[in-house]
């Protein structure tokens, strides 16, 4: 499974970013392989609105088929739902190793509504 992991550096090591939209990287983690490669997402973080729902379609764009992160704003929660993308929340800064653990020993659960306000409202 492809999975995506809002980070604040290029690395698993790194901390979590709680906020998708204007994370900094997200990094695609495969569950089978165990490889994992950053993105960089500085377009999308420096972007003075509509980060949230062009972060979705980067993630989208790069297959991933779980989004890791902290909060997901109503817009972009929709894009990420038009994917096909399942949102699982991480509620603390931890490692990105320790999120995509968590992710895999289902202990993160699903959001099935955004959880924070969109930036504009």
């Amino acid at each position: 499974m492809k999975v995506v992991i809002t980070a604040s550096g290029p690395t698993l090591a790194e901390p979590i970013d709680l906020h998708f939209g204007r994370a900094k990287y997200f990094i695609l983690a495969d569950t089978e392989t165990g490889r994992a490669k950053a993105h960089d997402n500085t377009p999308n973080l420096q972007a003075r609105q509509g980060a949230g729902v062009q972060s979705a379609e980067t993630v989208a764009n790069l297959g991933a088929e779980v989004v890791v992160t902290g909060s997901v704003g109503p817009k972009a929660y929709r894009a990420l739902q038009a994917a096909g993308i399942k949102i699982a929340l991480v509620e603390a800064v931890c490692p990105g190793t320790e999120a995509l653990r968590r992710f895999k020993d289902n202990e993160l659960p699903v959001l099935d509504k955004p959880n924070s306000e969109g930036h504009w409202v």
